[in-house]
């Protein structure tokens, strides 16, 4: 028996939202540890479905300024390194042309942000393989696991949303070590970006 109220579990809403603020969105609560201001903020748990699903819910019923997508990814080539506003975001475990030759209808297009800055690939499996880690630095600098999800659901609800991500790891063999080991000062630094640009 499922429990009731089960996938919500990590969903968390703590601080007001108003039409004049933005609502910051992390994922994991090890991400948010230094995000000690008066800004709303939403922890979604990790996942696409878990992302589309807290932030939709919240828009339902609340608007903010726009929302600020806060949270980790791995570098796809060397020499990535800090914290970067999103351009564009995929993503990269849906097969779109497969789906759009047997309907005729494109689904899950990449989303334009912005002109400058990386490109994301979002996807709900945790990138740690040298082989996709190279397949997916085709189409994108970054990899996360929410992106895409956050801002899918922003742009359904016609909310600006910005994506923030700080490089934890190079997302191979080694990413969930390197995720564990670098989470706390990436959230020291997501913290600072938004001190400055917020």
């Amino acid at each position: 028996m499922v429990e009731r109220g089960r996938y919500r579990a990590d969903m968390r809403l703590t601080g007001i939202i108003a039409p004049d603020r933005p609502l910051l969105v992390v994922a994991a609560e090890e991400e948010a540890v230094h995000l000690n201001h008066d800004l709303p903020l939403l922890i979604t748990g990790m996942g696409k479905v878990n992302a589309a699903v807290a932030v939709a819910r919240v828009l339902a019923s609340h608007r903010p300024s726009e929302i600020v997508n806060l949270g980790t990814a791995g570098a796809l080539r060397s020499g990535i390194k800090g914290t970067h506003e999103i351009s564009r975001v995929l993503q990269h475990d849906l097969d779109g042309a497969a789906i759009e030759a047997l309907t005729g209808r494109p689904t899950g297009l990449p989303l334009d942000l912005r002109h400058e800055g990386p490109v994301l690939a979002t996807g709900d499996a945790f990138v740690s393989s040298e082989a996709v880690r190279v397949r997916l630095a085709e189409h994108a600098d970054l990899v996360d696991m929410e992106g895409y999800a956050v801002a899918s659901a922003a742009h359904a609800a016609g909310v600006p949303v910005r994506l923030v991500k700080h490089v934890s790891d190079t997302a191979d063999e080694e990413a969930a070590l390197t995720w564990k080991d670098s989470v706390e000062s990436c959230a020291r630094d997501l913290a600072a970006w938004v001190i400055t640009h917020l």
